[in-house]
């Protein structure tokens, strides 16, 4: 099932996409329900957003055997955690504004599982049962920043400038997280490519593990690393995530100055 937040004459709703390209609205929340209404929106009315609406972000870095080994870093012990604020979060296509004076930022293709309902100590073989569904990320990085807070121990601005966290098209469901294909495109061109098979720790363990220490809420959002192949991003850019039963976030990228505005316009028309 792939369940889209979208905006249609007017109003924001949910819905399940049917085969046929339409989109049947869902009565509530799917973090509520998924019962579907009677409702059917055509998919030329239909807006794209991003699947939830100001969630929390939690991160892992160092996640993925490849990007540790192009790293060269120490395979970590345990996750290395870090959140981005929810502002960061945008959907498909809209615009990924580069900051004013930035001189690295760089792109992060990411699989992202979004909670479906409160989580506190539950186990491994358990976990993925409170997850809803899966969605496409990138994990947008300024490195400046991101080293400059490093050395210090902490991890937060680098992550966090609004428009950093795209997210979509879809949340997709009946997934199994540890055997999902991961491509990034720059420009067209192949940047990551790889399995999630290679996560060092994977979404269970990720779910149980953050679950010890707080409880996660419906609508949680956890990235769970990128792949080696990361790379700078410019103005004028266009970046493609693109995971297999999920779909493909396209988003563009402008200077700061001219993306601000552009943010409440930039639809997309699901296809």
């Amino acid at each position: 099932m792939k369940l889209a937040r979208y905006e249609v004459g007017g109003r924001i709703a949910y819905g399940r996409l049917e085969p046929d390209g339409t989109v049947r609205r869902l009565c509530a929340s799917p973090f509520d329900s998924l019962e579907v209404s009677g409702t059917v929106d055509r998919a030329g009315e239909v807006h794209l957003l991003a699947p939830v609406e100001a969630p929390r972000v939690i991160g892992v870095g160092l996640n993925y055997v490849s990007h540790i080994k192009e790293s060269r870093l120490e395979t970590p012990a345990i996750p290395m955690l870090f959140m981005k604020h929810p502002s960061t979060v945008i959907g498909p296509d809209q615009p990924i504004v580069y900051p004013q004076g930035a001189r690295q930022v760089e792109y992060e293709g990411e699989l992202a599982a979004v909670m479906g309902r409160r989580t506190r100590h539950v186990s491994e073989g358990q976990a993925l049962e409170a997850v809803l569904g899966y969605t496409c990320a990138n994990d947008v990085s300024d490195r400046i920043t991101q080293r400059a807070e490093m050395k210090m121990g902490c991890l937060l601005m680098g992550k966090s400038y609004d428009t950093f966290c795209p997210l979509g098209p879809v949340i997709a469901t009946g997934l199994d997280p540890t055997s999902l294909e991961l491509q990034t495109r720059l420009n067209g061109e192949l940047r990551q490519d790889i399995s999630t098979a290679d996560l060092l720790f994977s979404v269970a363990r990720l779910v149980a593990y953050l679950s010890t220490a707080m409880t996660l809420w419906p609508g949680d959002v956890l990235l769970t690393g990128t792949p080696a192949g990361v790379g700078p991003l410019s103005p004028g850019d266009l970046v493609e995530i693109e995971i297999s039963g999920i779909g493909t976030l396209r988003n563009p990228v402008v200077a700061d100055g001219n993306g601000a505005a552009s943010i409440s316009r930039s639809k997309t028309h699901l296809k």
